[in-house]
């Protein structure tokens, strides 16, 4: 689909083979990012890995993230502190039980989500459930997601940049600086801290590795690059995640009989009073199957992060013009017909004995993108997304509010840069 208005052109690509097209095989063409007004606010597409261009300064943070974060022996060295995260969910909805009190799960894996994320990038727990401090941060980061996939009419017409009829910009300042503010104080307390510690009390987390690239004396690495890259991570790690997980459970709610097989594996596989370590999750094809379903059904990003074309190219007998957006609609892909059987039902069976995965090869799944510019975060999103559903499931039985049916489970969707569920989901926990 190719849409051009004023100095704007958009392609949105809806096919496996296109996509494949688009981000692998002319990727040099397409390696360029988007680029739309709300990401430059605060001049955050300069220092952000999701909106720079593929070049040095983006390859180099990019090779930060993979050698510092997401590397297999940076997980492994990092598992007790996933579990630990765990351990306080599970404590959390335990004491939920015995109140017999309701639970909005997008909250609690939200704030999960986000001190895994904080411990890891910080080493310290940022928010308790039921707080005030959990709420507004995942209020902010889900109305700045909300903007970041909002279409701005100063886009499409470059008169109207500067007024900025939609407050698009505005509003993005306005969140952007409330977290900047967060990740500031975060910065000068350490900055203070190993101002008077040695070298052997530091601590063994990102920041730690970023303030020591900064403080290089030929380093470009700057202390507002640094927050604009816990931004990336925090913001795209903890919301994405978030979603992933409410989606799976409202799935689960909705489908009794599917909810039922997960446990009945979750119990064969594991055992009745044991904990689901990340070693089992190969061990649990169901559960991986449920996971892969609900990427397919409701991808967290709908159009993944836009591409630019650098070049006239044709694709298909199509001529994608220079300067082109490129959208790549996932959520399209996940509900063709042509691709999936009965694709309007969550049906983690069509996984069972399917090769398919989304690590970025099989186009009819690639909620994380392809290619170069694939989501970094991948490996430590697909730990989570699994062990924290397999702790909502294994540990607890689950009932919906009073006379709700589990077919009257509210299912719209609340589009952004990542796909909210309109109505947060509650439920009760039981043993």
């Amino acid at each position: 689909m190719h849409l051009k208005l004023e100095a704007y052109t958009q392609s949105l690509l809806s096919s496996p083979e296109i996509a494949k097209q688009i981000l692998q095989k002319h990727d040099k063409i397409f390696f360029w990012p988007g680029q739309t007004l709300t990401p430059q606010t605060m001049d955050h597409d300069k220092a952000s890995v999701a909106w720079l261009p593929t070049q040095t300064k983006w390859r180099k943070l990019r090779k930060i993230f993979k050698e510092q974060m997401f590397t297999m022996h940076k997980l492994e060295a990092s598992e007790g502190l996933r579990h630990e995260k765990l351990k306080q969910l599970r404590d959390y909805l335990h004491e939920r039980c015995t109140q017999k009190r309701v639970v909005n799960i997008g909250e609690v894996a939200f704030v999960t989500s986000l001190n895994l994320m904080m411990a890891t990038l910080f080493s310290l727990d940022f928010a308790r459930f039921d707080s005030d401090s959990a709420h507004e941060m995942k209020e902010t980061i889900q109305k700045l997601m909300r903007i970041l996939g909002t279409p701005n009419l100063a886009d499409y017409f470059p008169v109207l940049k500067l007024i900025d009829p939609q407050g698009l910009k505005r509003g993005t300042k306005v969140y952007f600086g409330k977290l900047f503010a967060i990740f500031d104080e975060i910065i000068s307390e350490r900055l203070e801290s190993r101002s008077r510690s040695s070298e052997s009390s530091r601590k063994n987390d990102l920041l730690e590795v970023l303030l020591d690239i900064n403080q290089e004396s030929d380093s470009d690495l700057s202390r507002n690059d640094i927050k604009h890259l816990i931004l990336d991570l925090i913001v795209a790690g903890a919301d994405t995640t978030t979603d992933s997980v409410q989606w799976a459970m409202t799935e689960l709610l909705r489908n009794p009989e599917k909810m039922l097989k997960v446990k009945d594996e979750l119990r064969t596989v594991i055992g009745e009073n044991k904990q689901v370590q990340e070693s089992d999750i190969p061990r649990l094809p169901y559960l991986r199957a449920v996971i892969k379903e609900t990427f397919r059904y409701h991808p967290a990003g709908p159009f993944l992060i836009p591409h630019k074309a650098e070049d006239n190219v044709e694709i298909n007998g199509y001529m994608v013009p220079k300067n082109a957006q490129i959208f790549v609609n996932v959520w399209a892909i996940g509900r063709d017909s042509k691709i999936w059987a009965n694709p309007d039902s969550f049906e983690p069976e069509r996984f069972l004995n399917s090769k398919l995965d989304y690590r970025g090869q099989d186009f009819e799944l690639i909620n994380f993108g392809s290619g170069r510019r694939i989501c970094p975060g991948l490996p430590l999103a697909h730990v989570m997304v699994h062990l924290m559903v397999a702790t909502l499931i294994h540990n607890f039985e689950w009932k919906l509010e009073p006379r709700m049916k589990p077919q009257e489970i509210d299912v719209n969707e609340m589009f952004g840069l990542s796909l909210h569920k309109a109505v947060p989901l509650m439920a009760f926990p039981t043993k």
